[in-house]
């Protein structure tokens, strides 16, 4: 039977600390702030994140470099038969594109998988990619499988400001100061690798519950037949330092009682646009 090792970037939300405890590998995604140059969960705390963009510091996301890919995959080659990479969305960034490039070079033996997503359904995919290769499946059936489910996934997400949003030109400075002024919350949708307005409520409150009502709804209407035939996982996050997210948690439960739904920490690199205060949640059809 072959050993499949699993990749991944830390768009995935996976730290250094829970790959090691799920038996995964993670790839640091690069961020160059005030042009000195971090690596998501190693060189920079989520603390000092914060704290610097709050200070107004330049802030600037970047894929991985090459080397630090090669150099991952040709040591895990030495013990493993196969590598999946599970990157961030194509449709997002160019970090799939540049491990599809490398991959081609180890002769078949990684297998770079699109599957259209980010964050926490990004990181049930690496969770499916690890089950199925412990039990026994190879590079191409783990690439095959989570390719193929890649739509069955959705993510909505909110902020606190939109002072981030406006940085990254997803709003304009009208719109924001307008916003701004009338305590306007975007909800924002994440399916198929895609960013798109979802609605606009005003308040953190109702925001919040939009994004309770789309996951409900994608529920009992969008993923129905699949939702009921193979079950689901939901999945929640914040952007910010522990307790944050606490008050959206219990917002949570209460919404759907019964669930076990671990909230994470958004990647970095999310958080980039969003700002400290920005949440979200997800639902990911079984594979």
């Amino acid at each position: 039977m072959n050993r499949v090792a699993i990749t991944t970037d830390s768009n995935s939300g996976i730290c250094q600390k829970a790959a090691g405890m799920m038996g995964v590998f993670v790839i640091p995604m690069l961020f160059t702030i005030d042009n000195d140059e971090y690596q998501e969960g190693v060189s920079i705390s989520n603390e000092d994140f914060f704290r610097f963009q709050e200070e107004g510091r330049e802030i600037k996301s970047s894929q991985p470099s090459p080397g630090s890919i090669i150099e991952l995959w040709e040591t895990l080659l030495k013990e493993y038969d196969e590598i999946v990479h599970v990157p961030m969305s194509s449709s997002l960034s160019g970090s799939f594109d540049t491990a599809l490039a490398l991959s081609r070079d180890f002769n078949g033996r990684v297998f770079v998988v699109d599957n259209k997503r980010i964050s926490v359904t990004q990181k049930q995919s690496v969770i499916d990619a690890k089950r199925i290769a412990e039990e026994g499946g190879s590079g191409s059936v783990i690439a095959g499988i989570l390719e193929s489910t890649a739509l069955d996934s959705s993510i909505y997400i909110t902020v606190e400001t939109l002072k981030y949003l406006k940085k990254g030109g997803r709003v304009t400075p009208a719109g924001a100061a307008i916003g701004e002024i009338l305590n306007v919350k975007p909800v924002l949708q994440i399916q198929g690798g895609k960013i798109d307005a979802y609605t606009k409520v005003r308040g953190h409150k109702k925001s919040r519950q939009a994004i309770i009502n789309a996951i409900k709804n994608d529920i009992s209407e969008r993923f129905r037949e699949a939702a009921q035939k193979r079950g689901f996982v939901l999945r929640a996050a914040y952007a910010g330092v522990p307790g944050d997210g606490d008050i959206w948690a219990e917002e949570i439960k209460e919404a759907f009682p019964g669930f076990e739904i671990e909230m994470d920490v958004l990647p970095l690199n999310i958080s980039t646009h969003l700002g400290r205060g920005g949440i979200g949640m997800a639902l990911t059809i079984n594979v």
